[in-house]
């Protein structure tokens, strides 16, 4: 349960009293009464605002408001202390028994701690992400999106959303003629031909198994051809072997997509035609000519004629064009068509994942979305910025395969899976991360990695040992649930349950700002209290958690040991990583 929707109820409730017993007049909305932690723990474990923001209009000091709201709280049987702060803010600090019954609601819960219908009223979400050119390997900047995107429709998903994960294949601009024309340079290799790589095609070498692929289809009968004949035919072969290299790197990350839309299958489908014939029927496509950009001298600009968007009717800097003067469409034009496909899907709510590199796209991409779903349908673009790829804070060097780059693969093959899913969600994902191999692979609280998975590895040797030493005693975590919780007074074991008890409120707060990296930080906030009191259990015997000769304060400990290894499993699973219960 998130005990601050409980106290929030529960506040709401008093004010309603207030109403009724005349203290504050009828009709006051109270949706921006607010619930948070305070900033020092000391002032109590939670904060209200209420008194604050219902002042002005019921008529009233903040004061007045929240003495009055002070004294009905402090009759509830689990407050501990109700308390006026500063100009009106209210402080509760909770009895120990309040936080018993947390940790009894998180063992009955199990594995499914923290689960919410939150976002079910809030329709289904799009989550397209990775998204890259199929032009070749994925690189360790992709990895960030990749493991970004499915961390956040996990995320979604944990707390009652309809998610579906997309991909969009940008199978149909001018990259994809330079990848077809590459891979035709390596079928000549593969026939025997001495090839030279000019400049402006892909030099990577795993386009040599794309040529002997194309060997093995056509033999030599494009050997000498002209582009025309081979052009088409190569272009779709090398897309669909990219593709399944790509869906091969994204598997090593345990990523996968439920739905791959073709931005080239739009276009033959009249579906670009489609979406800008709806916005030209609204008034919004026209033909004009745009100012010169910022910083142009007026010679150095050619004003023509253009298609233009009226992208800034809905908050651009400037209309966008969406055709080019040979009559194609821009690369935006496709985009508005697959943004419109989307919500013709049925979807109520569009997050994209790009990388930086875009972040001059977001006010156009969002100005087509409200004008294509007359405002109906949000856009939110998660930029993920770039990824330092290090070895003892020097560069890495780039991967002899790809010939540009560091592939995903070499990342993956070195550290491990659970290792770049869990670093890519320790910073936010508009911040820049270093990845330094030396750091995220030792074994030192420096390393947030083994610093989380060694809390959680401890936890369950804990239980182990106390199976060898209560043999036949129920250890699960609905058993645990029933025994005397009360046992559990020492302040620091009240802390840890106050940070597992956070989990679900923590859990939903990082659903709704579409951030995964909340998760990283709760998971090290768990993980380092509870390091804590185990450090603090080795120097004072009273503290340990297996205690001779007291089964029932042993029992009351293992019920903590087991909700801690409980929250710290539930919260690495939505991050993709797998809970491991001994290091190796």
């Amino acid at each position: 349960m998130n005990y601050f929707s409980l106290l929030l109820s529960r506040i709401k409730t008093e004010l309603e009293a207030l109403q009724a017993a005349g203290t504050l007049p009828p009709g006051l909305d109270f949706a921006a009464v607010g619930l948070d932690p305070p900033k020092d723990p000391k002032h109590g474990d939670v904060s209200t605002n209420a008194a604050m923001v219902l002042a002005k209009p019921a008529g009233k000091s903040p004061r007045d408001i929240a003495t009055a709201l002070v004294e009905r709280l402090k009759a509830y049987p689990d407050t501990e202390a109700a308390e006026v702060a500063g100009p009106g803010f209210i402080n509760l600090r909770l009895k120990a028994p309040f936080w018993y019954a947390r940790l009894g609601e998180a063992l009955l819960a199990g594995d499914a701690y923290g689960r919410s219908q939150f976002g079910a009223p809030k329709g289904a979400i799009n989550v397209e992400f990775v998204s890259a050119n199929p032009t070749g390997p994925m690189h360790v900047g992709h990895a960030r999106g990749a493991v970004f995107g499915d961390a956040l429709a996990t995320l979604l998903e944990f707390t009652g959303h309809d998610v579906t994960r997309e991909y969009y294949i940008n199978d149909a601009g001018a990259q994809v003629e330079v990848l077809a024309r590459s891979a035709y340079l390596r079928y000549r290799e593969a026939l025997g031909d001495t090839i030279e790589i000019p400049s402006g095609l892909y030099p990577g070498e795993y386009l040599r198994d794309v040529g002997e692929g194309l060997v093995a289809l056509y033999k030599s009968r494009f050997h000498n051809a002209p582009d025309s004949e081979w052009l088409e035919p190569f272009r779709e072969f090398a897309v669909a072997e990219m593709m399944g290299e790509i869906r091969d790197d994204l598997e090593l990350l345990g990523v996968k997509h439920d739905v791959f839309v073709s931005e080239r299958a739009l276009v033959k489908e009249g579906k670009v035609d489609a979406a800008l014939g709806a916005l030209k029927a609204k008034g919004l496509i026209y033909e004009g000519v745009l100012e010169p950009p910022k910083g142009k001298e007026p010679e150095d600009w050619e004003p023509r004629q253009q298609t233009l968007f009226k992208s800034t009717q809905f908050g651009d800097d400037i209309d966008r064009p969406v055709q080019k003067s040979d009559g194609s469409w821009t690369y935006f034009a496709t985009d508005i068509a697959y943004h419109a496909d989307k919500i013709r899907r049925g979807f109520g709510t569009l997050i994209d994942v790009w990388g930086a590199d875009h972040g001059g796209y977001v006010k156009r991409m969002q100005a087509a979305v409200k004008a294509t779903s007359d405002g109906r349908v949000g856009l939110d673009i998660k930029l993920c910025q770039l990824v330092k790829l290090m070895e003892r804070g020097e560069p890495v060097k780039m991967s002899k395969r790809a010939g540009t780059f560091v592939t995903l693969k070499d990342v993956v093959d070195r550290v491990g899976r659970d290792v770049v899913r869990f670093i890519m969600l320790t910073r936010r994902n508009d911040a820049q991360l270093d990845f330094d191999y030396a750091v995220v692979t030792e074994e030192s609280r420096e390393n947030p990695v083994f610093y989380v998975q060694y809390a959680h590895a401890r936890c369950h040797s804990v239980l182990r040992n106390a199976a060898k030493e209560m043999p036949g005693v129920d250890l699960s975590a609905s058993a645990l649930a029933g025994v005397e919780l009360p046992r559990l007074t020492h302040p620091d074991e009240l802390a840890l349950i106050k940070v597992l008890a956070s989990w679900p409120r923590s859990v939903e707060s990082a659903a709704e700002a579409h951030e995964p990296h909340r998760v990283a930080f709760w998971l090290r906030d768990l993980a380092a209290t509870f390091h804590a009191l185990w450090s603090r259990g080795k120097e004072e015997e009273a503290l340990r958690f297996l205690v001779d000769g007291d089964p029932s304060l042993t029992l009351a400990r293992m019920a903590l040991v087991r909700g801690c290894a409980l929250g710290l499993a539930v919260g690495l699973r939505i991050m993709g990583v797998t809970p491991l219960e001994e290091l190796r």
